[in-house]
C-alpha cells in the first residue's frame, strides 16, 4: 500500500509539471498577445472532485483543453474572470481528464507530452464491411471514461471534430445516462481565428477569446441518448437552430 501511495505522489508531481510548463509556455498567445476573459466560474464553486462532465464546443485540438486548465488552476486561486499572472501553475489543479483523439494524440511528440497532462484517447468504431466511422465509443475506451469520471471531472467533446455544427456522437450521452454526473457546459469563441487548429502556435493577434461557463444542466437521465445528446448539444450552442442560416438547409 505505502508503494502505491508512493506511486501515486510520484505520478501526480510529473502531473503538476507537465501542466507548469505547458501553461507557461501558453500563457502569451492566450493571456498578452490575445484577449481573454472568462465567464459562469460561480458554476464551480461548489463542485465534488469527481462525477463532474464539462461538455464543450471544439475548436482547436490543444488550445481549448489548455485553456480550460489555466482556468481550473486560476479558479482554485481565487480567480474569478481573468486569469491574471500565472502564478497558479506553482500549484495547479490537476484533478481533471480530457478526452482526445488517439490518433491526434500521439501524432507528434507534444501531443504525446500533452497526454501526461491527463488526456483519455478514444478511438472511433469501425464498420468493416463498409469502412465507414459509426457513432460511438469502443468499449474499452467507454471503460476509461467511466473509472476517471469515479476520481476526477472530464472535459469532453461531443462532437469530436473541430468542424462547426457537426452532429455529435451519442457516446457522451450513454455515459451521461449511466453514470448521472454534473454536466457543465461551455461555449467557447475565436480560439479558431487565434490559434492554428493541430498545434499551439498563434495564427492571428488582438483576438477575442472568451470561455463562458453556464449552470448544471437538469437532464432527465431516463430520456433517450438522442435526447440527451439534443439537449447537450443546445446548451453548447452547436445545434441547428445556432448555424449560420447556410448551414440550417
Amino acid at each position: 500500500m505505502s508503494k502505491l501511495l508512493q506511486n501515486i505522489r510520484n505520478w501526480n508531481i510529473v502531473r503538476k509539471f507537465i501542466h507548469f510548463v505547458v501553461g507557461l509556455s501558453t500563457y502569451p498567445g492566450i493571456a498578452v498577445i490575445n484577449k481573454f476573459r472568462f465567464y459562469g466560474t460561480e458554476h464551480l464553486a461548489s463542485l465534488p472532485k469527481a462525477n463532474v462532465m464539462f461538455v464543450s464546443n471544439h475548436q482547436t485540438y490543444f488550445m481549448d483543453v489548455i485553456t480550460l486548465l489555466h482556468i481550473f488552476s486560476a479558479v482554485k486561486w481565487g480567480k474569478k474572470d481573468k486569469l491574471g499572472l500565472p502564478y497558479y501553475f506553482l500549484n495547479p489543479y490537476t484533478r481533471v481528464n480530457y478526452v482526445a483523439a488517439e490518433t491526434t494524440m500521439k501524432s507528434s511528440w507534444m501531443s504525446r507530452l500533452f497526454l501526461l497532462a491527463g488526456g483519455l484517447t478514444v478511438r472511433r468504431t469501425w464498420n468493416e464491411s463498409t469502412k465507414e466511422a459509426r457513432a460511438g465509443l469502443d468499449p474499452s475506451d467507454t471503460r476509461k471514461i467511466e473509472r476517471s469520471l469515479a476520481n476526477n471531472w472530464i472535459i469532453t467533446f461531443p462532437q469530436g471534430t473541430t468542424t462547426p455544427f457537426a452532429p455529435a456522437r451519442r457516446g457522451t450521452a450513454l455515459i451521461i445516462k449511466h453514470h448521472k454526473p454534473i454536466v457543465i457546459p461551455i461555449v467557447i469563441n475565436g480560439f479558431s481565428k487565434a490559434f492554428h487548429k493541430t498545434g499551439v502556435t498563434v495564427k492571428n493577434k488582438g483576438v477575442v477569446l472568451t470561455v463562458t461557463f453556464k449552470e448544471p444542466l437538469q437532464i432527465d437521465y431516463d430520456a433517450s441518448a438522442q435526447e440527451i445528446t439534443n439537449q447537450l448539444m443546445d446548451a453548447i450552442e452547436q445545434s441547428k437552430k445556432f448555424a449560420p442560416d447556410i448551414l440550417k438547409h
